[in-house]
Parts: structure tokens; sequence; C-alpha cells
């Protein structure tokens, strides 16, 4: 039976923060809006890329489950697995993001994906994106094992 994995982009900062985390149980894949994720069931694969140039799959989690939040609340229920090391730098982050200067205090809405058992791969094992990895994607792209390409991604090929 198929099943649906997403390759996400990620923050580099996020990466390298958690990637040197030891035993982390969940972690939070923040999208710096509020927007609604239902691209896969709990239980599935999320993969998350760099950023480009570095155009390569880094790590992943099973998907848990995703909802929105004030990043405030993100904050204190996920703290540093939110992939910063202050509530000030992910402030900061999604500002950026969110292109607003970084002095606004708004309690931003963000889209919270939570992973278990996150893993992050040791950069000799860094996977190339799939064929059809566009560089207009700016936030993620749906696979499936029922197809070569996504069967491809989902074994790390």
């Amino acid at each position: 039976m198929p099943i649906n994995l997403v390759v996400a982009v990620t923050d580099d900062d996020w990466f390298d923060m958690l990637r040197q985390q030891r035993n982390l149980a969940e972690v939070n894949f923040w999208a710096p809006s509020g927007a609604n994720f239902r691209a896969l069931q709990p239980g599935e694969l999320f993969l998350f890329k760099l950023h480009s140039p570095r155009n390569v799959i880094v790590g992943g989690g099973i998907f848990a489950y995703a909802n929105a939040m004030p990043c405030s609340l993100a904050w204190e229920a996920f703290g540093e697995a939110n992939g910063a090391g202050s509530a000030q730098e992910m402030r900061t982050r999604i500002a950026r993001y969110r292109k607003v200067p970084p002095t606004d205090r708004s309690d931003f809405e963000i889209g919270c994906r939570i992973l278990t058992q996150p893993f992050f791969f040791d950069e000799t094992d860094w996977i190339p994106v799939p064929p059809s990895w566009s560089r207009n994607i700016v936030s993620f792209k749906t696979y499936t094992t029922g197809d070569a390409e996504g069967l491809s991604v989902g074994r790390g090929e």
C-alpha cells in the first residue's frame, strides 16, 4: 500500500540547531503562516531539504499532527525543539519570512507540523532532490511511494 511523503524546504538555522541536539522525541517544523496543512496523515514520512542552492534532503521525521497557534504558545510548548535558542530568535526568523519588520511585536499565528522520531543525516548521506523538484517550490512537495520517484525518495536514493 503506497504512502504519501512530503519534502519540505527548511530554514538552514533550524536544521543546524536541531541536528546538534541529542535524543529529541519531537520537533516543531513551523511555517511562518497559520495556513492549514493537510498533505499527510499521521504516521507518514516528512522529509526536509535545505534552501537553494543546497538542494539536498537532510533529514526528516514521522508526521504526527499539524495545527496553527500563536508563536508564543509554540515556544512555550516546544521550546528549543522549534529550532531556535530563544523565543526572540524564533520571532526574528518568523518576521523575516513574513516580511515584516523585526520590531513587529505581533504574536504571529504560525503553522506547526509536529514530527516525532526526528532524524538528521550526516552530510555524506544527504540526498539530492528528485528530478521533478522545481526551484519555484518555497514550501513543500508531496510524493507517493506508489510511483518510482516517490519510492526512490522514500528509500533515500
